[in-house]
């Protein structure tokens, strides 16, 4: 008889993520000739812009094919530390920022070379599905903070004050926020560091991988701008994944206190290796290149979003927010609970109100549950226009269909 497999206590904890699970669902549906718009993925919809291709293309030519240093090639963490202070006003060493294959991959390195058994991390609840279950990863607990659609779904300063306890290693800060589009002003960024400046044992890593994405004149700030003071003990993660549309060629990057970026080192030289070093000269051209793409394609995820929240608005059950950044809207579906499908099954939670949307009018979306804050789910809006108005249409119609 084969020896059964035992997994570790650990991995044991831990729950796919609900948005490849409902993205990989639509796409078997597809395959299956089934008629679904998957607003599931966050992924723009747009190409990854010509020069940067050409400079991928240009690289595999002059044989810039073999393996790199964990931390990434020194143009590419050149061209990072000049982002930083191009956009962020911040002085950067190129020894204090490591390249790493999505910002995904250096929140969970970030993660496992801090935490010991027991450690807390703040989490501010909507949250990107993927931030719990790697706390878990780590033997950390997630400490998660309920951020009301009231609250504008941003993490108050009294919120944050009563979650710190001794036990407290991190607060994860996502701004723009997967999923509400929700992001902090300077003034609400500086609330929160007062609090943080009294509690000198919590490390913050700031999640900024929708910094450009935004709408409005609104301008994210990055808590390393704001506090200065603090950077001692701050991880900012971004990458190229949205502003480049860059999903696929798996870069992201990582800038903070020597000792900490050294240790993720480590940890990417005995897990990945390194980026792809294709992906990461590609990488060099997006930063140094043109960057005015990045507010035209900003003008069609705003044109997006409006229709999308006025759509959902009108029908009757749902309520949505108007998000600051990303291309995400979280709606809440709390009018529609108790309600009872065309063959008798009630709608009892946000996943329940999910599948029945898949099944009944073949749309795709995230239930809220996954993100932590329910009733509600998310729509990614970055897909063509067509699409949008016609999921929402979809959406509409399964809803008027619930008793």
């Amino acid at each position: 008889m084969p020896t059964e497999l035992v997994l570790s206590r650990q991995f044991s904890k831990v729950k796919p993520s609900a948005t490849m699970a409902m993205n990989s669902k639509a796409v078997e549906l597809k395959a299956a000739g089934k008629d679904v718009i998957g607003l599931a993925a966050g992924e723009p919809d747009f190409n990854t812009p010509d020069h940067i291709i050409e400079a991928a293309t240009k690289a595999m030519g002059d044989g810039k094919t073999r393996y790199t240093s964990p931390n990434g090639i020194v143009q590419l963490r050149e061209a990072i530390a000049a982002k930083f202070q191009r956009d962020n006003n911040l002085e950067v060493a190129i020894d204090a920022i490591t390249v790493g294959c999505g910002g995904k991959q250096l929140i969970y390195n970030g993660l496992m070379v801090t935490l010991n058994p027991g450690d807390e991390v703040i989490i501010p609840a909507p949250y990107w599905v993927s931030y719990y279950d790697m706390v878990l990863l780590g033997g950390g607990v997630p400490v998660v903070v309920e951020c009301p659609p009231e609250d504008g779904f941003l993490l108050t300063p009294e919120s944050l004050e009563r979650a710190i306890t001794p036990k407290t290693k991190w607060l994860l800060l996502n701004s723009p926020s997967n999923p509400t589009g929700a992001a902090y002003s300077s003034a609400q960024m500086q609330a929160l560091v007062a609090v943080l400046r009294r509690h000198p044992h919590v490390w913050i890593m700031a999640d900024e991988i929708y910094e450009h994405v935004v709408y409005d004149g609104f301008k994210a700030e990055s808590i390393a701008t704001c506090a200065p003071d603090l950077r001692d003990r701050i991880l900012v993660v971004n990458g190229l994944s949205k502003s480049y549309c860059m999903t696929g060629w798996r870069v992201g990057y990582a800038a903070g206190p020597l000792a900490l970026i050294k240790a993720m080192n480590v940890l990417q030289s005995q897990s990945a290796s390194m980026t792809s070093s294709i992906s990461q000269w590609a990488g060099v051209a997006a930063l140094n290149g043109p960057q005015d793409f990045i507010a035209e394609h900003n003008v069609h995820f705003r044109a997006r979003r409006d229709r999308l929240v006025a759509a959902l608005n009108a029908i009757d059950g749902i309520e949505c927010t108007m998000p600051r950044g990303a291309f995400y809207v979280y709606p809440s579906c709390a009018g529609v609970m108790g309600r009872k499908t065309p063959s008798g099954q009630t709608i009892s939670s946000d996943q329940d109100l999910a599948l029945y949307l898949l099944e009944s009018v073949g749309v795709a979306v995230v239930f809220g549950e996954a993100f932590g804050l329910s009733p509600a789910f998310r729509i990614s809006y970055a897909a063509a226009d067509d699409l949008l108005i016609d999921a929402a249409a979809r959406i509409g119609k399964g809803i008027a269909q619930l008793k």
